[in-house]
């Protein structure tokens, strides 16, 4: 199976770029996955967090975004996101009675 060439890019510049089997997302209409050879995409990225999985497998590498876009053609993908942290999405603490 081929990879993806992957761009993350912030208004300040380039955060990221490398090789993944896949990334997921939180697109326009829901959760998206892009794997090699996918169709060409374009979308409006949601909050939520951005996925990077290696190339050969292990954790992903993540980030939590507010925004943006994604476009994939070609095995290649451009993210544009704003607002951009990285890391798992902080824990949510439980609720105080």
């Amino acid at each position: 199976m081929a990879d993806i060439e992957v761009e993350l890019v912030a208004t300040a510049g380039k955060l990221w770029s490398g090789t993944a089997r896949m990334v997921s997302a939180k697109a326009g209409e829901g959760e998206i996955g892009i794997l090699a050879g996918h169709e060409p995409v374009l979308s409006v990225l949601q909050p939520g967090e951005l996925r990077v999985f290696p190339v050969g497998g292990g954790e992903p590498k993540r980030w939590q975004v507010e925004g943006g876009f994604l476009s994939f053609d070609s095995n290649h993908l451009t993210i544009v996101a704003d607002n951009v942290i990285e890391g798992a999405r902080p824990a949510t603490s439980p609720a105080t009675h």
